[in-house]
């Protein structure tokens, strides 16, 4: 059974009513200030085409979250625009939806687009299951899209502190791009003597990617770091980029930067004085 379009509905519902409504209003602009207006009238217009049901309240008589978690990919492999009701109801279920959903994000036989709508929505579920947690993880070192080991970085961020353990028990395997991801998650909790270290680890070893470190040291506020920091703020190769960041990570840490640096003819530092000027 085809889905309704609804994206397409209303496109042909806003295209009639800015045609009989054109003279009404001075200028475009004042016309697309009452968009939001004509949708929230069209989402409350019982429809022929849903059996007079209004957009808005078409997937309210749902209660099967993996059903309405199913439309989604029923929608995708449609080539249709999936729903605003859809996924509202499919938020409002919450908990039932939580599992339905991680099966499209973890599953690596559906596209990007689909696995990153099923994470934001996971998102909006948050809490999520603990159960979870390792699966979010091991897809950080999985061979799926860079857009959708990103978004599943924000939802592990929004589990709280809870998601340390997995992502440390795969920190070491992990290759540089993905344990940069897990640096970025795991510097949101502060505390932890192995990532502090390996933070450190990577911010020496990694002198492509120092001003990255740096910041990630400054969000762990592990006081000793400012040790590094400082040295690292005399090497000749230093650009002005990597200056600003470990500048900034040292005072965020609560000490005083007295090294003032040079950067004349440096490509970032040029960049922000013409911006500047």
């Amino acid at each position: 059974m085809k889905l309704p379009d609804f994206d397409g509905r209303f496109a042909k519902h806003l295209e009639k009513w800015a045609r009989d409504n054109a003279s009404k209003f001075k200028n475009a602009d004042v016309m697309e200030a009452q968009l939001p207006d004509v949708y929230l009238r069209w989402l409350n217009t019982p429809m022929s085409w849903l059996d007079g049901l209004t957009p808005g309240t078409a997937f309210a008589g749902y209660t099967d979250a993996a059903q309405l978690v199913q439309m989604l990919v029923d929608y995708d492999q449609q080539g249709t625009p999936v729903p605003d009701p859809l996924m509202e109801r499919i938020v409002e279920l919450g908990d039932d939806a939580a599992l339905p959903l991680a099966g499209i994000a973890l599953n690596a036989g559906y596209g990007p687009e689909l696995r990153i709508l099923a994470l934001n929505l996971l998102k909006e579920c948050s809490p999520i299951p603990e159960s979870l947690d390792k699966d979010l993880a091991a897809l950080m070192v999985s061979n799926a899209d860079a857009d959708v080991k990103e978004v599943a970085s924000e939802l592990l961020v929004a589990q709280g502190r809870r998601v340390v353990g997995p992502l440390k028990a795969l920190l070491d395997g992990a290759g540089e791009a993905d344990a940069e991801r897990f640096l970025d998650v795991l510097c949101n909790f502060p505390g932890d003597e192995s990532i502090y270290n390996y933070a450190v680890k990577c911010f020496l070893n990694r002198p492509e990617r120092r001003a990255l470190m740096a910041s990630y040291l400054g969000k762990l506020g592990d006081e000793r770091a400012i040790a590094h920091l400082e040295k690292a703020l005399n090497l000749t190769e230093l650009n002005y980029l990597d200056y600003i960041e470990i500048r900034s990570a040292i005072e965020r840490l609560g000490g005083e930067v007295t090294t003032e640096r040079e950067f004349s003819g440096d490509p970032y530092y040029e960049s922000m004085r013409r911006m500047q000027d």
